[in-house]
């Protein structure tokens, strides 16, 4: 897909730095759990997972504003800061993500949303969704890259600190961004259930994509800016 450099709307350039900082923060802290003396017995283990999980989630959130186009009002930037992002999240392609995202937003909680599933069981669900997005060819790129990394790092950070987190960044994503958003009816126009507001858990749980009636309401806006959405809403609703 062509992308021209052109600027089609303003867009806050903190969106950039805040793009960038997730990916340059995933990175620098990969390289320094795959470095660390793993011990089960330490609580800094856990943490470790759990920020590389809340990391590898930012990336994917990164990717999602750049399908929004609310990275950068450069296109070509805006893009290619959301196909980075996209792949070094387990190499999933952006230009895939792309048009199956929108297709959710054109078609929220319908047969021909890409995201949803009517039984509204968790586990088939997940399933459906996982099929929706992982392909053979990520897996085994996963796999080549798995086997190269371990000749030089220990096998035990790769699989606890690189795999685990991503696969339970899945997991965080599609339950507190497509699961409990959309799970059960809503008759609201954009099919859509939003969390109570709550800020810190807002953004520890998901970057704020729990308000997720305000970000069907608002796609333009970065997810960095919901938390605004959400208070003007509120107050709306006194």
């Amino acid at each position: 897909m062509a992308v021209t450099q052109t600027i089609s709307k303003k867009v806050d350039p903190k969106g950039l730095i805040i793009g960038w900082s997730i990916i340059v923060l995933w990175t620098l802290s990969l390289i320094f759990w795959l470095n660390f003396d793993l011990n089960w017995k330490s609580p800094l283990t856990y943490l470790g997972i759990l920020v590389q999980m809340h990391l590898y989630t930012g990336l994917f959130i990164t990717a999602h504003d750049a399908m929004h186009g609310v990275v950068s009002s450069n296109k070509r930037l805006n893009h290619v800061t959301g196909w980075i992002a996209a792949i070094l999240f387990s190499f999933n392609f952006y230009w895939k993500l792309f048009p199956k995202h929108h297709e959710h937003h054109r078609h929220v909680a319908t047969d021909q949303d890409p995201d949803y599933h009517p039984s509204g069981n968790f586990f088939i669900w997940y399933f459906s969704f996982i099929k929706q997005y992982v392909t053979f060819f990520q897996i085994l790129l996963m796999a080549v890259t798995f086997n190269i990394l371990k000749l030089f790092l220990p096998t035990e950070n790769l699989i606890v600190f690189w795999m685990l987190p991503a696969v339970l960044s899945t997991l965080q994503l599609f339950y507190f961004g497509t699961y409990l958003p959309h799970r059960g009816e809503s008759d609201n126009i954009h099919h859509s259930h939003s969390q109570s507001k709550n800020h810190l858990w807002a953004f520890l749980s998901c970057y704020f994509f729990g308000y997720h009636y305000e970000h069907h309401d608002s796609p333009g806006t970065p997810w960095w800016r919901l938390w605004k959405v959400k208070e003007k809403q509120t107050a709306d609703f006194r």
